[in-house]
């Protein structure tokens, strides 16, 4: 597989960014999707493929969490629009410095 070894945090939204995410995971990436803590996300064909973890970026811890599995991870999908990912302190600059070499892809429902 062309991608084996290369890991994506793909976090749940709209479907450009699941839908990355499915095609990366067809290519052999190890995929792993972010959703919100709460009810069990819905799962339907632009899950396959991929693991899943449940995390309140909205709480400190969750925020630390998710800044480790970032530390290691090559690929970054997110589906917000400009700002949501800054306002928490998670966006591509914050992101960078943690981890040079990660690749921050920006997917928005809807070109915003």
């Amino acid at each position: 597989m062309a991608l084996r070894g290369i890991k994506v945090l793909e976090i749940a939204g709209l479907a450009p960014a699941p839908f990355c995410g499915m095609v990366l995971a067809d290519f052999g990436a190890s995929v792993t999707r972010i959703d919100r803590t709460g009810p069990s996300p819905d799962i339907d064909c632009l899950s396959n493929g991929k693991r899943s973890v449940a995390i309140n970026l909205k709480n400190p811890k969750g925020v630390e969490v998710f800044r480790r599995l970032c530390s290691n991870t090559d690929v970054l999908i997110e589906p917000f629009r400009k700002e949501v990912m800054e306002k928490l302190g998670l966006g591509p600059s914050e992101m960078m410095s943690d981890n040079p070499r990660l690749i921050y892809a920006r997917l928005s429902g809807f070109g915003q």
